[in-house]
């Protein structure tokens, strides 16, 4: 199944119908930023859910930074996900994959400020939709996921636009359920599904987030 989304706010309006027909009762959503937020956004609006992030980096190989050997995910549970095989495949060595763990963590430190929030919802006991806006390795949300169930959430719900049919396998034992609207066979990479595909800037982040904390603080009264 191949589809072709116009830009990550359509996907993510495509992606709520698909998460709503589960009928999940109060769930809390997740997105990765940057590129997942305008998805969580469109979910988190069409659910009326709270919308929060979980501050993820992608580790990436030697010379090759979009090709992701594992990710580390900050927050109430940290973990650092490497995916072995791949790092001696690609000569990552133990000092180089610690030096990459520690320039991420600066980042991760950078947009904590940058966008004043990060975990301000805590996952335990809580039906959890964690949002991004495709899988390519699976490497990143595969530690985000591990974060949610260290955190004792109560469901996760894994909801991607794209995806390969492996990653999503590899996937199925850290989540209750996954929703995904499209699985091509060969996958290239995840941009190749959007017509448009910019890098989401912190300033659309911060904006989504402050717009979302609007309509959850109104629900709380």
């Amino acid at each position: 199944m191949n589809r072709q989304f116009a830009n990550r706010r359509e996907a993510g309006r495509e992606l709520a119908r698909a998460v709503a027909s589960l009928g999940i009762e109060d769930p809390i959503i997740f997105a990765l930023p940057r590129g997942g937020v305008p998805l969580g956004y469109e979910v988190a609006r069409a659910l009326d859910a709270p919308l929060d992030i979980l501050l993820v980096r992608k580790i990436g190989a030697p010379g090759h930074e979009e090709y992701g050997i594992g990710a580390l995910v900050d927050g109430a549970s940290p973990q650092v996900v490497i995916n072995e095989n791949i790092a001696r495949m690609v000569g990552a060595t133990s000092q180089y994959i610690e030096g990459e763990v520690q320039r991420q963590l600066a980042e991760v430190e950078r947009r904590r400020a940058a966008y004043g929030s990060g975990l301000s919802h805590s996952p335990r006991g809580r039906n959890v939709i964690l949002v991004d806006d495709g899988i390519a390795t699976g490497g990143t949300v595969r530690a985000a996921l591990k974060a949610l169930r260290k955190s004792e959430a109560s469901r996760i719900v894994l909801a991607v636009p794209v995806a390969p049919k492996s990653a999503l396998q590899e996937l199925e034992k850290l989540s209750d359920d996954i929703v995904c609207l499209s699985t091509p066979d060969p996958f290239y990479a995840v941009g190749a599904h959007y017509s448009d595909f910019d890098q989401t800037s912190d300033a659309e982040v911060v904006s989504l987030l402050a717009d979302a904390r609007t309509w959850s603080e109104a629900n709380e009264r």
